[in-house]
């Protein structure tokens, strides 16, 4: 069976130590570091008081929140499968927290550090028929340790860029044990999966069966009601919902919106920070100022629409989406990754974003499907974005035809979800429960 290398090993070693060092000046970091390091003895605790042994067990695991709704409407249709199964669920970012709160699991924790002791503890107090590892996100020592134990390991919307680090020297090397270790993985796409064999997977072991946020996504809009007090803050004027954004965003969307609002005085902007800290909040603030706008409006203290709205908490960008007739999804400039599009795709709004976005997906198919732009780099961004947006405003016919686009591209991509499932409980139904 394969094993981690001595290098993989040491190189978990040193990432633990520098994150511990890290945090004690960046405080995401340091709560990171705190909830891996504490995780162990939480789910050996639960298990002692919980684990039923009659019962099989699936241990899903997500990095963060995207990957999480990914996780999330698999969770779902597996446990239609499965209803007897206890799940457990597991994530590494602190920001998937509220996420890991409300899903429908018995018991959901941050994953230890991957390092063998932890590893070992953790299999042997829960005993899992199944680990799921969701995108890629894979673990190898949990996953070679695993499979040893005797579960089966698997993986679920499977995708692996074109230029991800995990594909070269010496990554991949390191890595490669993990995906060797894995019996039937889910791939997004056929690309997706020639890259997985690339990592180590045995290709007999892939198959290709969509991406399942796009089923999470139109579970979560679909889910909105129609008198939501968060839509009357855009839907009473023409506005863009900005979501997800960083101050590399920030930047053009105000210089953007200070043009738009020139031409078209009754134009509104929501912005929501992807981290709403106090810091973030009131650099925006100051941006907006030198850029010649009225200072913004904090969600929080709102009493109903205003030009130029900042949301200052999390959990509510899904359904603002909705509120607008376009929207701007951040990350695309600077290096922060470009966010999820989906949402306001599956709203059928059209979609702006930065020129870093070839590393998503959803985007360039949304850009295929004529209803997403991408913005340049350069100092000529702010221009086209504002041109963009006063068109979109002006040409309604246009924005919604290209909106009505980004919801059928949506609606073309359900289905991954039960598929992925299907899969999960194909390879773990012939297997008697653990004891």
């Amino acid at each position: 069976m394969p094993a981690t290398s001595w290098g993989y090993r040491a190189a978990v070693r040193l990432g633990a130590t520098l994150a511990s060092a890290i945090g004690m000046v960046d405080r995401k970091v340091r709560d990171g570091d705190r909830g891996r390091r504490g995780a162990a003895d939480r789910l050996a605790a639960w298990s002692a008081e919980r684990r039923d042994s009659t019962r099989p067990l699936a241990w899903f695991h997500a990095a963060s929140v995207g990957e999480g709704l990914q996780a999330e409407s698999v969770l779902q249709e597996f446990h239609r499968l499965a209803p007897d199964c206890q799940l457990v669920y597991t994530h590494f970012s602190p920001s998937a927290e509220p996420l890991a709160r409300r899903l429908a699991v018995d018991t959901a924790d941050y994953l230890p550090y991957d390092l063998p002791g932890s590893a070992d503890r953790v299999l042997a107090a829960l005993r899992p028929d199944l680990l799921v590892f969701v995108k890629l996100d894979l673990w190898p020592e949990l996953a070679t340790r695993a499979t040893r134990s005797g579960a089966t390991v698997a993986m679920v919307a499977a995708t692996v860029s074109e230029g991800s680090g995990r594909l070269g020297w010496p990554a991949r090397a390191l890595a490669r044990a993990g995906y060797e270790a894995v019996a039937a993985a889910g791939a997004i796409a056929e690309s997706d999966a020639i890259r997985l064999s690339r990592l180590g997977v045995r290709p007999e072991r892939i198959r290709v069966v969509g991406d399942p946020r796009f089923d999470s996504v139109a579970a979560r809009v679909a889910a909105v009601a129609p008198d939501d007090p968060l839509l009357r803050y855009g839907r009473s004027a023409p506005t863009l919902v900005a979501g997800s954004t960083w101050p590399p965003d920030e930047r053009v969307l105000l210089q953007a919106f200070a043009r738009v609002r020139s031409q078209v005085p009754e134009a509104r902007l929501i912005v929501v920070p992807h981290e709403p800290t106090i810091e973030h909040l009131a650099a925006l603030d100051r941006r907006a100022v030198e850029a010649g706008l009225a200072p913004p409006v904090r969600l929080s203290s709102a009493d109903g629409p205003a030009p130029l709205l900042v949301v200052d908490r999390v959990g509510v960008l899904a359904t603002l989406y909705g509120a607008g007739a376009m929207a701007y999804v951040g990350g695309g400039f600077g290096r922060a990754g470009l966010h999820s599009v989906l949402e306001p795709a599956a709203w059928g709004v059209p979609v702006i974003f930065g020129p870093r976005w070839r590393n998503s997906r959803d985007a360039g198919l949304l850009l295929e499907g004529g209803a997403a732009r991408a913005l340049g780099e350069g100092t000529h961004a702010a221009g086209t974005l504002a041109e963009i947006w006063v068109r979109w405003l002006s040409e309604e016919r246009e924005r919604m035809e290209a909106g009505g686009r980004a919801r059928d591209i949506v609606v073309r991509g359900l289905g991954a979800a039960r598929r992925s499932a299907e899969m999960l409980a194909t390879v773990t139904s012939s297997r008697p429960p653990r004891t």
